[in-house]
């Protein structure tokens, strides 16, 4: 987990949160929302990029109309807890494609993960697959019935800079 915190002003948090609400913007537009040189902007997204906060530029997809409108989250309990279990462990959840995000945790479960699929029996699959390939004490799902948010941006204006 990185610890290093980079540094940045006002213009590079502005210029974040408008490219965290839709990064296909163009500079021009950009450089307008932000009150910035197109240049200026383009320096800065460029420093952004070189220094790791700016990790990506992606498109957001539709899961339900993709086919995958299923979220799951999956609680694991292990009864291992070794260097070789964990590093196996983080292989196998890399290798699974419905994995969208896993975390170790603190409490009463070991990871949680985070899955789209499109169905319970495509989450039977995941199941089957995921127990097949390493040794868990327990698990526990719980499907998604109503989603009341869902984002992708970070709460950059709760930072002080």
């Amino acid at each position: 987990m990185k610890t290093n915190i980079a540094t940045y002003d006002e213009y590079d948090r502005h210029i974040m949160q408008h490219m965290q609400r839709d990064s296909s913007k163009s500079l021009e537009d950009l450089a307008q929302a932000v009150n910035l040189s197109r240049n200026a902007v383009w320096r800065r997204i460029k420093r952004l990029q070189d220094s790791g906060i700016i990790k990506a530029r992606v498109a957001l997809l539709d899961a339900q109309s993709v086919g995958l409108g299923l979220i799951v989250f999956i609680s694991i309990s292990v009864s291992t807890h070794s260097k070789d279990w964990a590093d196996k462990f983080a292989k196998v959840i890399d290798s699974l494609p419905q994995v969208q995000s896993a975390y170790r945790t603190s409490g009463n479960q070991d990871y949680l993960i985070k899955a789209r699929v499109s169905n319970v029996q495509a989450y039977d699959d995941l199941y089957q697959r995921l127990i097949s390939q390493i040794e868990l004490a327990d698990v526990s799902a719980s499907f998604v019935m109503e989603e009341l948010k869902n984002t992708t941006e970070l709460p950059l204006s709760l930072i002080h800079i």
